[in-house]
């Protein structure tokens, strides 16, 4: 078996359900957000992991708890994409005062670029396709949008053509040594494995 990348967006947190955007704020998840995470639990029970990752931020640790992986190891290159001087507010209000503005195509005052959310997931995709078998990881709408690009070979900036539901199960792999989308944004899978 070739390596594969699992990913686990964390369940609804008070912002996420409002789309305000949220990197470095440690917000909990709801109780809708809970609810969510421990869907997954039947699901992903069913799937050998060779290792489970998760953002250090407790809205994905409490996803991977929740979902039967509270031993999961802290990975600081999956963390949320540093919105800056945006953290906390929605898109529309930012455009009120940046109009177009989009985290995937302009700059962030005082977030991250998309060159360095690149490079610190590179790193992941780097550590993943070290290790044969499945790897499974929680973390954040951005990020883990950015990573499947990353895992294609693409610049970060696809990713905003990959829409990304909390508590939702996309698997990345290799069909005969090219790397692929396996499933994407999948809430309920008849199966673990394919």
């Amino acid at each position: 078996m070739s390596a594969e990348l699992w990913l686990v967006r964390h369940g609804e947190t008070e912002w996420s359900a409002v789309g305000r955007h949220t990197s470095i704020t440690d917000l909990p998840l709801t109780a809708a957000g809970e609810a969510e995470a421990v869907t997954l639990r039947p699901v992903l029970a069913k799937v050998e992991f060779t290792q489970v990752l998760t953002s250090p931020r407790r809205r994905a640790s409490h996803t991977a708890e929740l979902a039967g992986f509270g031993e999961a190891g802290v990975d600081e290159d999956l963390v949320e994409w540093a919105y800056g001087e945006y953290e906390g507010i929605t898109t529309p209000d930012i455009r009120l005062t940046d109009p177009g503005w989009s985290v995937w195509t302009h700059p962030t005052p005082g977030g991250e670029t998309a060159q360095q959310v690149a490079e610190r997931l590179d790193r992941v995709v780097a550590r993943t396709r070290m290790i044969e078998g499945r790897t499974l990881v929680f973390a954040h709408g951005h990020s883990l949008r950015a990573l499947a690009a990353r895992w294609l070979g693409l610049d970060v900036v696809v990713g905003r053509h990959l829409g990304l539901d909390t508590s939702t199960v996309s698997v990345l792999g290799d069909d005969r040594g090219t790397p692929v989308i396996q499933r994407w944004n999948v809430s309920e899978m008849v199966s673990g494995a394919h």
